[in-house]
């Protein structure tokens, strides 16, 4: 501990101090979830200190075993913990909402004015810089979790098994928690999250949930809390789509449901499901609208999940759910539909399984596991970065073909300088994006 290490432990925010800042991480939180999950830990475990390095990571690694968006669920974890129940409601919500209405807008932008040079030349900008945030955030999120050469190891099989084998992520999930628990007992010391390798190099000062905080009283496990949670879930999932009338609404509300359900590994696992039945089997949208629509939800803020709410609203504007004159209406709430029945098990994840998690975070037959699947996730954010990285570099190349269509150099170099500017120069997010956003225009405009 430095001396500017500070040494007394922080007042607990306010709810409404909790409220500005969930709210303000809505509008921020870009990069995917390993770009917001690094926004978080800066935030909260290294400038607020709300939680600590080890209680951060233990929330994170339950999260990434759960079907749904890790980083919006972390969001909601952290949120319970600090001032109950409405404390993850409004934390995991108002991750999602601000995102909506930007997703939404920016939608009807691109339905009605696509073709439009300005807007291309803009989002044209903004692909190069979501890939550096991505390698970023894997990099981060590297040094952070990797205490070891034993989960670098691990990390490397992850990636070579989803790189080059194509294996899916559930099966490596499974794989990461079973040599995890293995791990554990052969070698206990790889495993621990602190285990004297600590899970940092850095000392932030005690935090207000640390290490040794007692467990708080809401936090512990009952059962009549769990059994009136799922009955309310249950309750607002029914009257929910009771409300949906007939048709493309009430297909929404079934598909992004399963969609919640059904897979795991967050957007990243997501996303070959919801082309298929968005696509596919309900013809909601085309191929090229479903990558356009990745596109915008990784220049947006919040989860790269939130391409659903893409999905619901050119499905409900090209069905004309409400007439051809209500195309903006009808598109808003096939968003709001999809958004709604994709982010609703999250809640009950987190709000049902945290007080278990809670009562785990010291115990290494729990955690090992947990630890191996957040080494193996290091491993596949460092695939999505490559997969959105040949997308930008080579956007005419098929799988056939990798290479082919032509290299481009201009946005390969911006990549590699929006890397610089995050990793070297301690760039701020909003502004190397809006950076690449004003570069990418003036270059397409060049173009003519």
């Amino acid at each position: 501990m430095n001396d500017t290490t500070p040494t007394q432990r922080p007042a607990h925010p306010s709810f409404g101090e909790a409220f500005l800042y969930w709210l303000k991480l809505g509008f921020i939180s870009f990069g995917g979830p390993a770009g917001q999950i690094a926004i978080m830990h800066q935030d909260l475990v290294e400038k607020r200190r709300w939680i600590s390095e080890h209680r951060f990571l233990h929330a994170l690694n339950y999260c990434m075993v759960l079907p749904g968006p890790e980083a919006q669920q972390l969001a909601i974890y952290i949120g319970w913990l600090l001032h109950r129940t409405w404390g993850g409601i409004v934390a995991g919500t108002l991750f999602v909402l601000p995102s909506l209405f930007i997703l939404a807008a920016l939608t009807y932008v691109y339905l009605a004015f696509g073709d439009v040079t300005f807007v291309q030349g803009i989002f044209n900008g903004i692909k190069p810089a979501v890939v550096a945030i991505v390698v970023f955030a894997a990099w981060r999120i590297g040094l952070r979790a990797l205490k070891n050469n034993l989960l670098w190891a691990m990390a490397a099989l992850s990636f070579i098994a989803i790189f080059a084998l194509k294996v899916p992520f559930p099966y490596i999930v499974i794989g990461a928690g079973i040599l995890g628990a293995l791990g554990g007992k052969i070698w206990p010391d790889k495993f621990k999250v602190g285990g004297g390798h600590g899970a940092s190099d850095k000392n932030f000062g005690p935090a207000l949930i640390d290490d040794d905080t007692p467990p708080l009283s809401h936090t512990r496990f009952r059962w009549s809390y769990l059994v009136i949670l799922l009955v309310l879930a249950l309750v607002i999932w029914g009257a929910a789509m009771a409300l949906l009338p007939a048709g493309t609404l009430f297909d929404m509300g079934e598909f992004f449901t399963k969609a919640a359900l059904v897979t795991f590994g967050g957007a990243y696992a997501v996303l070959p499901y919801v082309y298929q039945g968005g696509v596919e089997t309900y013809g909601w949208l085309t191929g090229t609208q479903m990558i356009d629509g990745l596109a915008l939800g990784e220049t947006t803020p919040g989860p790269l999940i939130m391409v659903v709410a893409f999905v619901g609203f050119v499905g409900a504007w090209t069905k004309e759910i409400f007439g051809p004159e209500a195309l903006l209406l009808a598109g808003f709430v096939g968003a709001s539909v999809a958004t709604f029945f994709t982010f609703l098990p999250s809640f009950i994840f987190i709000l049902a399984g945290a007080p278990l998690v809670e009562s785990t975070h010291g115990d290494l037959k729990f955690t090992a596991p947990l630890t191996g699947i957040t080494a193996a996730v290091v491993g596949v954010i460092l695939n999505l970065a490559l997969f959105f990285g040949w997308h930008v570099i080579w956007p005419r190349a098929t799988e056939a073909a990798p290479f082919s269509g032509g290299f481009e150099w201009f946005y390969a170099l911006m990549s590699v300088a929006a890397f610089v500017a995050l990793w070297k120069y301690k760039q701020d997010i909003m502004r190397v994006i809006a950076a690449c956003a004003a570069i990418g225009l003036v270059y397409t405009l060049a173009l003519g």
